[in-house]
């Protein structure tokens, strides 16, 4: 129970918080053009824009046989090119299935027809992630490529998608983060008359940016890619420890809340196993022997 008077006292401090908020919402329209009824969104293109450079990038990787094990790329331009439809179906598949399941379900559950309206509701990196993971397994045996080698390949180009989606996410003003009074705080149009974290910048910046450069460095300069599941623990690891971080400062989903300790939110709870799991592959690759 708050204290009598406390109604008024947080009045202030959010009034107070207001003042903070020294960078203003960028008014952008969610849809970045029309095309007669049909309207394309910056969210659409954030998809569309993290599979071509994903996309670009990798042909580039595959193409460089000195970064691969017995200098040998065992992928292909043309497995890129017809592996394109298989990751935009897991990447969408999973991520609106991995939304109901994590984030939506008791709404589903009340109505089914729900779980299709993608206009009420959202996308799920780790159900994305979880469907990204199956298409990547399933093209990898149909063509005769070493998993991991093929996963090695997507997770050093993911970073492209994460960066992008982030960004739409700000346009859009959603997914904001906690209260803050720190003087590059927002007050976003959905968040209340308060000024909030940005928290879909910081994780562009991680997530994105910083996990991307990382990822780099590890393909062309130091060549990971001969230990076979070493970028793909990289950047698993290095995600769930962004998000983690990131966690802190995002206001959690309103339909969830906080599960446990007043902290712990569904984003960290679906991130810890994947730092389990990054270690593994990461320390799995480097007993092996690698090849040069």
């Amino acid at each position: 129970m708050f204290p009598p008077n406390a109604n008024h006292g947080l009045t202030i401090v959010f009034d107070s918080l207001k003042l903070f908020a020294l960078m203003p919402f960028p008014e952008i329209n969610p849809v970045a053009f029309s095309v007669g009824p049909l309207a394309v969104h910056w969210y659409g293109l954030a998809y569309v824009a993290g599979i071509v450079c994903g996309w670009l990038y990798a042909r580039r990787m595959v193409q460089r046989d000195d970064l691969w094990p017995n200098n040998r790329s065992p992928i292909t331009v043309a497995h890129l090119d017809d592996f394109l439809l298989w990751i935009a179906a897991g990447i969408v598949l999973g991520g609106r299935l991995g939304y109901v399941l994590f984030y939506d379900f008791a709404a589903v559950s009340q109505n089914p027809v729900r779980a299709i309206e993608i206009w009420n509701g959202g996308m799920s990196f780790h159900g994305g992630f979880i469907g990204a993971v199956l298409a990547i397994i399933l093209f990898a045996r149909k063509h005769g490529i070493p998993v991991l080698s093929m996963l090695d390949t997507i997770a050093a180009v993911v970073p492209f998608g994460l960066f992008f989606g982030r960004i739409a996410n700000f346009i859009n003003g959603e997914l904001w983060g906690r209260l803050s009074d720190a003087p590059w705080a927002v007050v976003f149009p959905t968040g209340g008359p308060f000024a909030r974290h940005p928290s879909q910048l910081y994780e562009a910046f991680l997530e994105g940016l910083v996990l991307l450069s990382i990822l780099a460095i590890l393909v062309f300069r130091v060549k990971a890619l001969k230990r076979s599941g070493f970028v793909a623990g990289t950047f698993v690891f290095g995600y769930a420890l962004s998000r983690i971080f990131v966690e802190f400062f995002r206001e959690p989903d309103a339909q969830l809340g906080y599960l446990a300790f007043g902290w712990l939110t569904m984003g960290m709870l679906l991130s810890i196993p994947m730092v389990a799991l990054g270690l593994w592959l990461m320390l799995r690759s480097r007993i092996a022997t690698p090849s040069s």
